[in-house]
This record gives structure tokens, sequence and C-alpha cells, in this order.
């Protein structure tokens, strides 16, 4: 299940931690095989999991810590690993009116990334997150582990640059790109919901016609020698000057 291209073709993914289940369960999601240690049986929560699981057709299966690491793909694993089914919505199915704020990755490659990503949505209050052209798997283990659950909480879609733009054009929506090519700071701007967050590459930043097709390119302002941020940190920052506005 480790292997990507097996992953895809059966649709599945990993989550770990009696935590982060017990979240997606809050969620709505239940695994569809749930494995746990023996040491864990008794404990209430993962009982509950258990039941919920097999009540839902899917499987409990008692396991050892070897075989939780080799599925978690860590020396010291989480005591209960579950297995979910992928969580990816068409974009046609989005209703961007459930919330003031989304976020949009334009070939982003680092999955610690989108997952943090995916966090800062959830914190926030996003509806989701929009994957635009190639960017990393929101569903592989490091992507999932960097989310802390919020996958679970978050729309996840994925779309062709023109698919994307067709589709937010169709409704209102404000697009807002984080670019180093603008002198327009990203406080002075009023921001209107929705808003579309767009995050461009990591080290190429958004393609020009991308950029032109923002409704405003911002950026925050550099004090030191760096001339920008880690993609989810801008992101982040972004996300809550958009979120602080709304609340006044």
């Amino acid at each position: 299940m480790r292997d990507k291209k097996h992953r895809r073709s059966e649709g599945l993914f990993l989550a770990e931690g009696l935590r982060i289940l017990s979240e997606a369960e809050e969620s709505g999601r239940l695994p569809v095989q749930i494995f746990f240690a023996e040491e864990s049986r008794a404990h209430p929560r993962v009982q509950a999991l258990m039941s919920a699981t097999e009540s839902a057709g899917g499987e409990a299966i008692v396991t050892t810590r070897a075989i939780l690491s080799k599925l978690s793909g860590k020396d010291n694993p989480q005591s209960v690993v579950g297995v979910y089914r992928e969580l990816a919505t068409d974009l046609s199915a989005i209703d961007r009116t459930i919330a003031p704020i989304w976020l949009v990755a334009q070939a982003l490659r680092d999955p610690g990334n989108l997952g943090t990503m995916l966090r800062t949505g959830d914190a926030v209050g996003a509806g989701g997150l929009i994957l635009i052209d190639e960017c990393a798997d929101p569903f592989s283990v490091e992507a999932v582990r960097a989310s802390m659950g919020a996958l679970f909480t978050q729309k996840i879609a994925t779309a062709r640059w023109d698919e994307f733009i067709a589709w937010l054009r169709g409704g209102d929506g404000m697009l807002v790109g984080t670019s180093l090519d603008t002198e327009l700071d990203y406080q002075t701007p009023d921001y209107v919901p929705p808003t579309f967050i767009l995050t461009g590459n990591e080290s190429a930043g958004l393609p020009a016609d991308y950029a032109a097709a923002c409704d405003l390119l911002v950026k925050m302002p550099m004090r030191g020698k760096s001339d920008s941020l880690n993609a989810a940190v801008a992101t982040a920052v972004m996300a809550y000057e958009v979120l602080n506005q709304f609340r006044r």
C-alpha cells in the first residue's frame, strides 16, 4: 500500500494515531481497515473505532508493532493505523459559498507543504485546497502527517489551470496571488469573500500568465536577507490576514 502506483489504483491512503482517526470519525469518515496493536485493544476509543468501522462494513485487525512499523514507515509507529478511501472532489462539485476562504496551490512539489496548507485551511475555516497542475500527492504519507488530520475537514480538488479559471469566473470569487513581482503590500487591499489565495511553485513562483489572471498580486515585506517565505508559510500569513479582515 506504500507503493504509490498501487495505492493510487486502489484509491486508498493511510492515517496514523488515535487522535487523527477519532477526528476523522467526527468528520464522518471511517476507515475501510483499522490496524491496532494488541496492547491498544482495551482502550475505549480504539474499541469505539473498531465497532464503528465494522458496523460500516470495514475490517478491524489486531497486529504487531512490527507490522504497524511497516505500514507507517516509522520505527516508532502509532498504536493505531487506519486505511481510508481518498477524499478528492470534482471542482464542479465544490460549493464556493460554504466558506469565505479557499486555498489554491500551483505546481507545489513538497508534500509537507501541501499538508501544512491543509492544516492552515482548517485553522482559518477555509473550504478546502484546490491543486493546479502537477502538485505533490496530497494523500501521500508525508502530506497526511503534515496535515494533522485536516485533510478530513477540507475539500481537496485537482484541476488544470484553464479548468480552474473557467470555474472561478463562473461565480463570485476574488483571486489573490502571492508574488515578488508587485509592490502591493498584502495588508493594503480590502479582500472580498470568497477569497481564493493562490500560491505558486516553491522555487519558480507563479507563471506570468497565471499571475496576470489574478484580481490582485500581493507580497509580504521581507526585512532580512531572504527574498521570500516558504510557500506554506506565505499561504498561512495570507490566510490569517484575510481571516482577520473578515473578522473585523
